[in-house]
């Protein structure tokens, strides 16, 4: 299989199911429609909800099956097309596969079909940043780089105009890896913790599939790991690939390493300073880490002076860490990515003062016990809103200290009343920081929108 349209004849004569109208599976849809194949979209959305693009597809001869019941004839297709956001272990996916179904996904055909060599990064933190510094070092040093995946750009539509001399890069997800059997040529692991445990119901599952990224490479390919992470460290043990450590906490006799205020990196070839920390302008000593991650996927392919480059003019990526505006001397920063406890701690130790923190979401089953800690030791005021807000506040209730911390505590009914009542109690020289330690489910589409929102109230005021 070498070319999409040599697939697409292989699917002649086949019923093919997509689940979902989300954004990786839409692109694919229309590809197949296009190919006068028979394509059946299934999506538990309600029909007045993707009207628009319902008509859509029903026009270029797509077959729709929507709202509660849209996987109630699944198994009667040959292809089923899965959205990351449902597990193949959901049993009308595995009663199809049981009855001869074959279950793939919008990214195990990029995989199959990608003609380039492919840089994976996955991880419970870091994911979009660490790609999208190894993306800028690449096109730094001249190459064509295609970026995507699970940082929101489906690449299939372009695996025809890839060519060998290029390079993928592609964030991926637990949910992408979850049923993969290709791994990228380097595969970079930032970081492991529990995550996402309302979707993979124990931290056995979600490790299982973080796996996919490295266990199917070749002896020549590279896996790259956090050996600050215990769980990251240890699982370096599996590859098969070359491996590639990096600390930010201990010297390394081979791998990424902090030494001097600098990057520096140890291989065969010798060592060798790659970043002052100076040339870093983006917050956070997760940051730092992130950068370790990139340089080692990179080595051997981009000269150092690139990353240089790179780092001095690279300000981040949105809702990370995000300046939104200074008002009356109070900075609000945007962090709506902090998606899981972990997250938000990181972001809390970016800072040198105590924060009036915003934070609170959708429940992924993660507890927050540590979290409670550190909110107690790093901030000031709490201003919990969405349906996590009672959990996190008996967290930090319980936590040691908080009695004597002088610790506000306040609830909201909703993301504004949050950002008044910060504005309200700011005073001068504060900072105001939204990172809810969850998911956005709960109010939001996602983090992207739940961000977006958060600037325009801080803009507003």
């Amino acid at each position: 299989m070498s070319t999409m349209s040599e697939y697409l004849e292989t699917l002649r004569g086949k019923s093919v199911a997509i689940i979902g109208m989300g954004v990786s599976n839409t692109p694919l849809i229309r590809t197949l429609l296009r190919a006068d194949l028979k394509v059946t979209v299934c999506d538990k959305s309600p029909r007045e909800r993707v009207e628009e693009l319902a008509s859509e597809l029903e026009s270029l001869g797509a077959k729709l099956r929507l709202g509660p019941d849209y996987l109630s004839k699944i198994h009667k297709a040959d292809i089923i097309f899965r959205t990351p956001c449902l597990s193949p272990n959901t049993p009308e996916l595995q009663k199809a596969v049981e009855g001869g179904s074959m279950l793939t996904s919008e990214m195990e055909l990029f995989f199959r079909l990608c003609p380039c060599r492919i840089v994976g990064v996955t991880g419970s933190d870091g994911k979009t940043t660490t790609t999208t510094l190894i993306s800028e070092f690449l096109k730094e040093a001249g190459l064509n780089v295609y970026l995507g995946g699970n940082i929101g750009r489906p690449l299939l539509p372009d695996v025809d105009g890839m060519t060998p001399d290029d390079v993928a890069v592609v964030e991926l997800s637990s949910f992408q890896l979850m049923s993969m059997d290709r791994s990228p040529n380097v595969a970079v692991f930032t970081n492991l913790s529990p995550n996402h445990l309302d979707y993979h119901h124990t931290m056995e599952e979600y490790t299982e599939a973080k796996l996919n990224i490295f266990c199917h490479q070749s002896p020549q390919d590279r896996a790259i790991f956090n050996y600050d992470n215990d769980i990251t460290r240890s699982l370096a043990k599996a590859a098969v690939g070359r491996t590639m450590l990096f600390s930010r906490k201990q010297r390394l006799e081979e791998g990424v390493y902090l030494r001097d205020n600098a990057i520096w990196l140890t291989n065969d070839m010798g060592s060798r300073e790659v970043l002052p920390l100076a040339d870093i302008h983006i917050p956070g000593v997760h940051n730092i880490e992130n950068y370790m991650a990139a340089i080692a996927a990179v080595d051997g392919i981009v000269p150092d002076k690139c990353v240089r480059a790179v780092a001095q003019r690279f300000t981040g990526v949105e809702h990370r860490i995000e300046l939104v505006r200074e008002l009356d001397g109070v900075k609000y920063y945007n962090d709506s990515i902090g998606t899981s406890p972990t997250r938000t701690m990181a972001c809390l130790d970016s800072f040198q003062q105590k924060l009036i923190l915003i934070a609170g979401g959708y429940d992924k089953g993660v507890p927050f016990t540590q979290l409670g800690t550190e909110i107690v030791r790093q901030v000031k005021a709490l201003i919990l809103t969405g349906d996590t807000a009672p959990a996190i506040r008996e967290a930090v209730e319980k936590a040691e200290g908080y009695a004597d911390s002088g610790l506000e505590l306040i609830e909201t009914e909703d993301l504004a009343a949050a950002v008044t009542t910060a504005h309200n109690i700011a005073r001068k020289g504060d900072v105001v920081v939204l990172s809810p330690a969850c998911a956005a489910f709960d109010r939001f589409k996602n983090f992207m929108e739940r961000g977006k929102v958060f600037k325009q109230l801080v803009n507003d005021l």
